[in-house]
């Protein structure tokens, strides 16, 4: 049975899940080149995070390539598997397909999902056709599909792990509702993955706007968050902190830090098993030395140069990188 905990009602009843038997980091991701990538007005409409810059279209191609490049170069040489999903391109431009995390998710069973998109453009992103055959020509094996897609029809909406942002071992999804995040879609998918615990909030920023995205105000760790909790209410506030310390280190950050993208970080680990922290080089500037030295307990520090990336398209790292927990295909002897 789901436990929603739209807070603070339901604030008891949690039951413990055993981290041995459940992953929380990644070993291997999909990234999408930006070869289409621009200033997206549709997604402007709600992506306070999102800027116009002085550069040509030319200008802005040249830096975005040249840091994708870097990103997916440095990955691999720390020992994370990347897989570059290179879709053809259509009629329509897809933009933002440089973050494929917003359309699909995976699961350790073998499921890939597929999810609403709230930006009519973006919906164009979701190929999951496309995406199984990179998977498997990856050595990944996608066992089933499923998706939430059908909800467009009731303009309710899902930007995946984007909107989500999951503590696997304790079975728990953290989602700040906003338009891209609709709290009946989010407790349909919990129950669909078997994760009995949904602690949905509200944000709100000085503009008196929401978060367009949980993942750029906070992100989890297997034993640590950062969050700008300064977004949340007061009385919601307290019931997500006092949830998230309860097995982690809680890293706060200021509104400031999170308009730097220090909430919009992953933690990975290489197939040796080390654990990775991948951020952007501007987030890695705003934290702290403090903060710096608590994130390097839980792994070795990656700071990525995506500033074009990140003015333009109001996402950051994070954001470009789409985890994979599917099972790798086993050889054939």
């Amino acid at each position: 049975m789901l436990l929603h905990e739209s807070v603070p009602q339901n604030a008891h009843g949690k039951e413990e899940s055993t981290q041995s038997a459940l992953r929380h980091t990644a070993n291997c991701v999909v990234m999408v080149p930006p070869k289409e990538f621009r200033f997206n007005e549709e997604t402007a409409q709600d992506n306070e995070f999102q800027h116009q810059v002085s550069l040509t279209q030319e200008e802005v191609s040249h830096n975005t390539m040249a840091e994708f490049s870097a990103m997916v170069e440095t990955l691999r040489k720390e020992g994370v598997q990347v897989v570059e999903f290179d879709y053809p391109q259509s009629d329509i431009t897809t933009p933002d397909a440089v973050f494929p995390n917003n359309w699909f998710s995976t699961t350790p069973e073998g499921t890939l999902y597929t999810f609403p998109m709230a930006c009519e453009n973006r919906q164009h992103e979701v190929r999951p056709g496309a995406l199984v055959a990179a998977l498997v020509q990856a050595g990944r094996e996608v066992h089933q599909q499923d998706s939430l897609t059908e909800y467009l029809n009731e303009e309710a909406y899902l930007e995946s792990t984007g909107v989500m942002v999951f503590d696997h071992f304790n079975k728990t999804v953290y989602a700040a509702l906003s338009q891209r995040c609709d709290r009946l879609v989010l407790e349909d998918y919990a129950k669909r993955i078997g994760y009995d615990r949904v602690i949905s909030f509200q944000t709100r920023l000085p503009s008196g706007a929401p978060i367009y995205h949980t993942n750029v105000m906070m992100a989890v760790g297997e034993q640590f968050c950062v969050i700008c909790d300064e977004v949340i209410p007061e009385f919601e506030r307290r019931f997500v902190l006092k949830s998230l310390a309860k097995d982690k280190q809680v890293i706060s950050i200021s509104l400031e830090q999170m308009n730097q993208f220090c909430g919009n970080i992953l933690q990975l680990e290489t197939v040796r098993g080390d654990k990775v922290i991948a951020m952007s080089q501007s987030a890695y500037d705003a934290f702290s030395p403090a903060q710096r030295n608590q994130l390097a307990t839980h792994g070795k520090l990656l700071p990525f140069d995506v500033s074009t990336i990140e003015s333009i398209g109001g996402g950051s790292v994070r954001c470009m990188l789409g985890e994979v927990f599917l099972p790798s295909r086993k050889a054939v002897l």
